[in-house]
């Protein structure tokens, strides 16, 4: 009875920080898309269609195999690995689980509400992708890691300017990129240690 009425009067304070929640994502939303600047117009779809079908990832780590020594290739193994299960969680898993519309086109101001995906918005793939590569090339490289992350920020910040997700759409794909490079990282040496 106790757990019962703690359940009924949460239910309202849970209500009222969602729409919160989602009352700020609509509004973020449409003032990224809002913007009009010349990095916003040229800049972020420049760097977002070289990310499209993780295009950049697989050659900044083929760079990274070719041109560095032993730990830049392990680096690029382990930013593949992280960004193919960043992307089996993500598009795989959580937009299978969780069905959700794209921003509405009165929010975006622009044409690249045409060109938007019908999957779920929740949650963002192409960020989930390139924040687990770079995060996991920067556990060994963390340099390299560094400059991969200016690229993967501006993916991030483009799926919200160009209408594909909403800010928190983006928020949970980077943390699925993040769990993703940790993984990587993490579970060879546990196994690693468990072997006689």
């Amino acid at each position: 009875m106790y757990e019962r009425a703690i359940g009924t009067e949460a239910r309202p304070v849970y209500r009222a920080a969602l729409a919160v929640l989602r009352q700020g994502d609509r509004l973020l939303t449409s003032r990224v898309a809002h913007w009009r600047s010349p990095v916003t117009r040229e800049i972020l779809p420049a760097v977002e269609s070289a990310a499209e079908r993780t295009k950049l990832w697989w050659a900044a780590a083929g760079l990274m195999a070719a041109v560095g020594g032993r730990r830049h290739r392990k680096a690029a193994v382990a930013g593949l690995a992280a960004m193919g299960l960043a992307e089996l969680l993500s598009n795989g898993v959580g937009k299978q689980l969780y069905e959700r519309r794209r921003p509405p086109a009165e929010l975006i101001p622009h044409d690249g509400v045409e060109d938007r995906p019908d999957s779920s918005s929740f949650p963002s793939g192409h960020t989930a992708a390139a924040v687990g590569f770079s995060a996991a090339v920067a556990g060994a490289a963390p340099v390299v890691g560094a400059l991969c992350a200016v690229p993967a920020c501006v993916v991030a910040v483009e799926r919200v300017q160009s209408g594909a997700h909403y800010p928190s759409d983006v928020a949970a794909g980077a943390a699925l990129g993040l769990a993703s490079a940790w993984l990587i990282h993490r579970v060879p040496k546990v196994w690693w240690r468990r072997l006689p």
